[in-house]
């Protein structure tokens, strides 16, 4: 059974009560977003446009690391539109005959969320380039000689996906997408902003300081900024006046051993295990998953991308490699290099 993570950006099974705190926190206007200005600046434009024209906005692919707000930002566009939004998922669409009862469900102007949009079989995908292109549906009635393909007519609506791996989606599917936008990692002043945010609207004090420093552990992520937010609310709650300040934070964050850059102990155990045992030389992706016990789909998506981003783990032909970086955050000292071997014989050969 996997451990869950603190700062895992994926999205945990999480009970009723914390799933509606979760929603809660999640902007529902423009003006309400922190961050990712860029992105904002282009939806606005189209949207303004397309309310203008009294016309749906042009299909949406969002893409980029988990937990930077694809799936707020859909729901952002929908309220800015005026429309109503309809959320799936790639895994949940396993056949075309599901895909056509979604969309002959839908009405005019309306909004179709798919998350992990690369997740869609090609059987699925097949019948959604139609939908998205000509608003038609085409369908087969019956079996055998007998059978026969109608072709239905949908409402006028959008599809917003949203996708982790732009490179495993079809290029037809992409290429229907009219408005193409990846996500940005946050700054830190943007993660603190939205951890204050987020205290005002959870009803707890947190003073300037604290929501600092935990806008330095949070990855640049807001999914992990509220989740450690909420974690040492619950500190200040029970060993505290309810009040989050530097000291219940630190005392926090030392209970969840998540260090002053946001690595986790699972982090620093795979860094550790590939220096202990190779120092700074190139390990494979199937030596480290021997090594930490982890799936190697696991390294990759999960340790790989912020280990990378820090400049902790470097990617090269053969292998990946923990950098000199990597070694001194860990109170590691590097190996001296060692001198090549030179014979007698090849002394004697130079002297020549």
């Amino acid at each position: 059974m996997a451990i869950e993570r603190i700062v895992d950006t994926g999205a945990h099974d999480e009970d009723d009560e914390e799933r509606l705190i979760e929603v809660t926190l999640r902007p529902q206007r423009f003006d309400e977003y922190i961050g990712q200005e860029r992105l904002k600046k282009n939806l606005k434009l189209a949207i303004d446009a397309a309310k203008k024209r009294g016309e749906s906005i042009d299909h949406v692919l969002l893409y980029g690391p988990p937990g930077l707000g694809k799936t707020t930002m859909a729901t952002v566009i929908a309220n800015e539109m005026g429309t109503n939004i309809r959320v799936t998922a790639g895994p949940a669409i396993e056949r075309a005959g599901d895909l056509a009862s979604i969309l002959t469900n839908l009405q005019d102007g309306d909004i179709l969320f798919i998350d992990e949009i690369h997740r869609l079989s090609r059987t699925v995908e097949e019948v959604l380039y139609s939908a998205m292109e000509d608003f038609k549906l085409d369908i087969v009635i019956g079996k055998g000689p007998a059978a026969r393909s109608v072709r239905l007519d949908l409402p006028r609506f959008t599809v917003i996906g949203a996708t982790t791996r732009t490179g495993a989606l079809a290029a037809p599917l992409r290429d229907r997408f009219g408005h193409i936008y990846r996500l940005e990692f946050y700054t830190p002043s943007e993660i603190m902003a939205i951890i204050t945010r987020a205290a005002g609207i959870l009803g707890v004090k947190i003073l300037p300081e604290s929501a600092e420093s935990l806008s330095t552990r949070a990855r640049l992520t807001p999914r992990i900024a509220n989740r450690l937010l909420k974690r040492v609310r619950d500190y200040a709650d029970v060993n505290g006046d309810g009040v989050i300040d530097t000291t219940t934070t630190t005392k926090a964050l030392e209970l969840l051993e998540i260090d002053e850059l946001g690595l986790d102990p699972a982090d620093r155990n795979l860094l550790l295990r590939m220096i202990d045992a190779y120092g700074d030389r190139p390990v494979g992706l199937t030596t480290i998953s021997a090594l930490t016990g982890d799936e190697a789909t696991t390294i990759e998506d999960f340790y790989e991308p912020y280990l990378l981003q820090l400049g902790f783990l470097e990617r090269t032909p053969r292998g990946r490699r923990a950098t000199h970086k990597a070694h001194k955050h860990l109170g590691k000292k590097l190996a001296e290099p060692q001198e090549p071997h030179v014979s007698e014989r090849d002394n004697q050969s130079k002297l020549i």
